[in-house]
């Protein structure tokens, strides 16, 4: 009889309305050893987040249908997704924008940067804006 693992690699949802960025993260994370969903607007990852809740969300927040800073204040009220940790990125220069305490990194992001801070906000290290100087 054949023995299954007991590993199961960590599950990133990727969230962005912008096809290639959502692939370029996808090659970037299945290359690190995670599993990837996507959504193309915030309703499809609150809709994702909520049937099957993910260890992490990589979030843009300018987006179409429901803007990433909407969708992390409807993650954030319900219980079931209350407890994932959010990756907020942006091109937009305004981070003020993003809610406090929330982690986010500016696009484009570096490959290292971004593994780097996948593993801080996975092991829940400290919250806050994390700005590149």
């Amino acid at each position: 009889m054949e023995r299954r693992s007991a590993f199961r690699p960590q599950r990133v949802l990727v969230v962005d309305d912008t096809a290639d960025l959502r692939e370029l993260w996808k090659l970037w994370l299945t290359g690190w050893g995670f599993a990837v969903d996507e959504a193309r607007d915030g309703a499809e990852a609150v809709r994702k987040a909520r049937s099957c809740p993910p260890d992490l969300i990589l979030m843009d927040l300018a987006m179409p249908v429901l803007n990433g800073r909407e969708a992390m204040e409807l993650l954030a009220s319900d219980p079931v997704t209350a407890q994932v940790p959010v990756l907020a990125m942006s091109a937009q220069a305004n981070v003020l924008a993003t809610p406090e305490g929330q982690r986010f990194i500016p696009k484009p992001a570096e490959p290292e940067h971004l593994l780097e801070q996948i593993r801080v906000t996975l092991r829940g290290g400290p919250s806050g804006l994390e700005r590149e100087s």
